[in-house]
């Protein structure tokens, strides 16, 4: 944190000169980023902003407008304020002309009324700007440290706040873009205080930078998200403004969470490994061309050219199974499902996804159908895979190119996630089993569905939270009255003129009109997918 002009006028050696502020009182707050010791009246061109100059004030002109032009030229670059020493150019007082442009560009200006070494001034000054870059830097070693081997040995979010909040001994919260908190370290605080109300008091502090600290709140927020996609805010409970090496230390955990997020992995067989790897890459569109993951699969012993593709994506559904650890159960659960697709002579690439999915690449030949290789490897798994557990195969689309499988992926994924809550026992799920509700369910830890929640909602959101209306419930019942204003009016109990004053009031808050169909359309998968948030949350 540099200097101010406070800091620089109670320096011992700058006291010696018995300085005294005759412009910009309110301005001592500026801070500055180095000393410039000039005679010449156009010295602006010189400074590059932040500098305190020094003058004597021998070489300035006399005449009172170019005094003038010279504090507005400082002021126009930047410069941090003016220490004149008097004596040699100006006697007792500096011109008038010099202090009334000074107040009103807002620069401060110091007069020395004794003899100072300027050299004194510029020693002392730079010497503890040096020292704070060094402090910084040696703090930012230290956080580098810290963090990296966090990142190494696989923190858990919880441990990553938990070590932000010794290093800074303040809370830290970790929330997603729906405002809905993941993780928390009180810091000795209360937390039922610390989160009271916490998603209308998070909607109101959204600062314009990725990093920044809100005076009001007394929060520090670091945007958090790698490859180009946030999925939530590290916000850091700042009781003083934070210092330089809080910044540091936001950005650094932020940094550590997003890049755990990425690494997450498990423990599974070279095989497993391999095969995991290039689904992977072919999901996050690592390989720069189709062809490098069709030559990876194919070195892999599973050929996918010229083939039918087909993407499985594979859920344990035994709350007994859930009990036990994770990583084994799917690592078992994965072997299992490479047997039994060896056994149905169906070569495929087989490798977790992530800590509750298996995932299968299944290519067939041009002619095959998938229903009876999909129906053959399901009774194969139940066999292989721990005799009376159960699970649920859900199936993609079937796709031509390399370049659709992460679509179908997607769509396995959306159906397992679904069918594993209220499976029926069929062998295996497809799309057409998937609702929209269960879609926005699946998908509420999504940063794009938050987003686009957020865009059509968050100006309704932030009216009702603070002037403590029901004009979102007035919405939701108009929504789920088909738009029929009557019906609506009776549902929500109102009189109809009071229903259409606020159907009136809630266009002008979410400057769209509520008659349109697609409009409406918008703002009911929003409504649905909030719920789904909030649920979530409780």
């Amino acid at each position: 944190m540099l200097p101010t002009i406070a800091d620089v006028l109670a320096l011992e050696t700058v006291r010696r000169g018995s300085p005294r502020v005759v412009a910009g009182a309110d301005r001592l707050d500026t801070k500055v980023r180095w000393v410039h010791v000039g005679e010449i009246a156009d010295i602006a061109q010189l400074l590059r902003g932040g500098e305190l100059v020094l003058t004597t004030g021998v070489a300035l002109p006399e005449d009172p407008e170019k005094l003038a032009d010279y504090i507005g030229e400082l002021s126009s670059v930047g410069a941090s304020g003016l220490i004149v020493e008097l004596g040699r150019r100006f006697v007792r007082e500096l011109p008038r002309a010099v202090v009334k442009t000074a107040e009103e560009h807002g620069l401060p200006v110091i007069v020395l009324t004794r003899e100072t070494p300027f050299v004194q001034i510029t020693e002392s000054v730079h010497a503890r700007i040096i020292d704070i870059q060094l402090e910084e830097l040696r703090a930012s070693d230290q956080l580098h440290e810290v963090f990296t081997e966090l990142s190494v040995e696989g923190a858990s979010p919880a441990e990553v706040l938990a070590q932000v909040a010794r290093l800074s001994g303040r809370p830290v919260l970790l929330e997603n873009l729906a405002h809905q908190v993941l993780a928390c370290e009180s810091a000795g605080r209360d937390a039922g205080s610390l989160l009271a109300g916490w998603e209308t008091r998070s909607r109101a502090v959204a600062p314009a930078e990725r990093t920044a600290y809100d005076p009001a709140s007394g929060w520090l927020v670091t945007t958090v998200g790698a490859r180009g996609q946030d999925w939530g805010r590290l916000i850091l409970i700042c009781d003083t403004p934070p210092s330089p090496r809080d910044m540091v230390l936001a950005e650094r955990a932020a940094t550590t969470l997003a890049l755990g997020r990425l690494l997450e992995r498990h423990q599974e067989s070279l095989e497993r490994q391999a095969h995991g790897t290039i689904i992977t890459g072919i999901l996050t569109h690592a390989y720069a061309d189709p062809d490098e993951a069709a030559a990876r699969a194919r070195a892999a012993g599973v050929p996918l050219t010229g083939r039918k593709l087909i993407s499985v994506v594979i859920r344990p559904t035994d709350p007994a199974d859930q009990a036990l650890d994770g990583q084994a159960q799917l690592g078992e659960l994965a072997e299992a499902t490479a047997a039994a697709c060896r056994d149905a002579r169906l070569p495929a690439l087989v490798g977790a996804l992530d800590q509750e999915r298996v995932g299968i690449l299944l290519p067939l030949p041009p002619r095959a159908q998938a229903e009876p290789a999909l129906t053959t490897l399901a009774d194969r798994l139940r066999v292989l895979w721990r005799p009376g557990s159960a699970f649920v195969l859900a199936a993609g689309s079937v796709v031509e190119s390399i370049r659709d499988v992460r679509r179908s992926f997607l769509e396995a994924e959306q159906v397992a996630d679904v069918a594993v809550r209220q499976p029926d026992g069929r062998a295996f799920y497809r799309l057409p089993d998937l609702r929209l509700r269960g879609l926005l369910h699946l998908l509420r830890d999504d940063a794009r569905l938050q987003t686009f929640a957020e865009r059509e909602l968050g100006p309704l959101l932030a009216h009702d939270a603070q002037r403590g209306g029901d004009l979102t419930r007035i919405l939701r019942i108009y929504l789920d009255a088909g738009r029929n204003k009557a019906v609506a009016a009776q549902k929500a109990h109102l009189s109809r003129p009071a229903f259409y004053d606020r159907l009136r009031r809630l266009e002008r808050i979410l400057d769209t009109d509520l008659d349109d169909v697609e409009s409406c359309l918008s703002l009911h998968v929003a409504l649905l997918a909030l719920e789904s948030f909030r649920r979530e949350s409780r």
